[in-house]
């Protein structure tokens, strides 16, 4: 009777069979370890009658929260103030990141520029900021704020509505109306049509070759629907401007002084680091194709816009990405100067209540969501502004 070869090698001998038996010798280890850190944990806590679970975020906060977007008092739950301070955290990563790309665009694109002063600048910019640790920049702000302004009754008053002193900055805003939440929807509705315009103007111009003023009609939608609906609600002009009262400023906004320098040294820090990743992905462009543009008469918006931004957006989006999620994961410095950002509630949960390891837990599982959401959106947008190969 014929046989195989396969057959007559034993199964420790084949290198298939081999490599399977040792990933379930492997994951079986790893399981085994689990069980036994679970047990263990779960014995210890049992013995020092330390409850388990995530029960406690039912009960009683019982600590005041200095800033708070929702309402929240001592009497709000644990449950409550994990999302008061999940909110703060999104509120200084969302409006950090924006202004980040923004400054760390212009001063990337100045530090090519072809004027000695203000590539220097840029250069020298780039350089301190990067060199000085996070956490001291935030001290250092923190430190401006509390130490060289002054109280609320010595307030700088550089224009009408705006307040700078050691409680932070207060500035006028729009007094409530009905208009208001209608003027906001109208924008989000012009995005929408200022992406669906993009995109006719994009196939439009891949088949006839003719150009549209997309810039220009997009800030005109952007601007005329919301203006629509002011004008048509009675154009509304009444401002909440602040004003002293006893020691601290009422009405208007005010940002805390834990908010301004925690901002300012997220945003000065990661900016920096955003301009070398925007020069980097612009010289990565070769010069040929710029002369070749203006050769056409392109004109410099024209040949940054067509041109540089869609070869350059290549090198530039993905250690952007990362840039972003530094300065989401730094935001948990806030600790440091006293914001009460997700970290900062999420120790004082586990201080008051014992539950270090869910409180641990629930902050790994908070950070991953942040960054995994983030990596999401940038992946995606790479993908859109990915240029395909033939």
């Amino acid at each position: 009777m014929n046989t195989t070869v396969a057959e007559k090698i034993p199964f420790w001998l084949d290198p298939k069979k081999r490599a399977i038996l040792f990933q379930i010798m492997v994951i079986a280890g790893i399981g085994l370890l689990a069980f036994y850190l679970v047990s263990n944990t779960l014995f210890n806590l049992k013995k020092q009658s330390i409850a388990t679970g995530i029960g406690f975020l039912q009960k009683e906060a019982s600590f005041e929260i200095g800033e708070t977007l929702i309402p929240y008092s001592a009497a709000s739950s644990y449950g409550r103030a994990i999302i008061v301070g999940t909110l703060n955290t999104l509120r200084v990563a969302f409006i950090g990141i924006i202004i980040t790309v923004i400054l760390g665009a212009i001063v990337g694109i100045a530090r090519l520029s072809s004027n000695w002063l203000v590539s220097k600048s840029a250069a020298v910019y780039i350089e301190v900021m990067q060199d000085i640790p996070v956490l001291l920049q935030l001290f250092f702000w923190y430190a401006i704020f509390y130490e060289s302004l002054p109280s609320p009754r010595q307030a700088l008053n550089p224009f009408a509505g705006l307040f700078l002193c050691n409680r932070g900055v207060a500035f006028a805003a729009p007094a409530s109306h009905p208009a208001h939440p209608y003027m906001l929807f109208s924008f989000f509705a012009g995005c929408v049509l200022v992406y669906l315009l993009r995109r006719w103007a994009k196939s439009r111009q891949d088949e006839t070759g003719k150009s549209f003023p997309v810039f220009r009609v997009s800030v005109g939608i952007l601007i005329a629907f919301p203006l629509v609906i002011w004008v048509g609600s009675g154009a509304p002009m009444e401002m909440d401007v602040p004003e002293l009262k006893g020691f601290n400023f009422k009405g208007g906004m005010t940002l805390s002084p834990e908010f301004m320098a925690l901002l300012l040294g997220l945003v000065l820090y990661t900016a920096a680091f955003v301009a070398e990743v925007v020069r980097a992905g612009i010289q990565s462009v070769s010069k040929g194709q710029r002369e070749a543009a203006m050769s056409l008469g392109l004109r410099p918006p024209l040949v940054m816009n067509l041109v540089i931004l869609p070869q350059a957006l290549r090198v530039i989006i993905p250690p952007l990405t990362s840039q972003m999620l530094n300065l989401t994961k730094n935001s948990s410095l806030a600790v440091a100067i006293g914001y009460p950002d997700f970290v900062s509630v999420a120790n004082t949960t586990i201080n008051q209540t014992g539950q270090a390891i869910e409180g641990v837990a629930l902050i790994m599982v908070v950070y991953l969501i942040f960054s995994l959401s983030t990596s999401t959106f940038m992946n995606w947008y790479n993908k859109k502004v990915a240029l395909v190969e033939r």
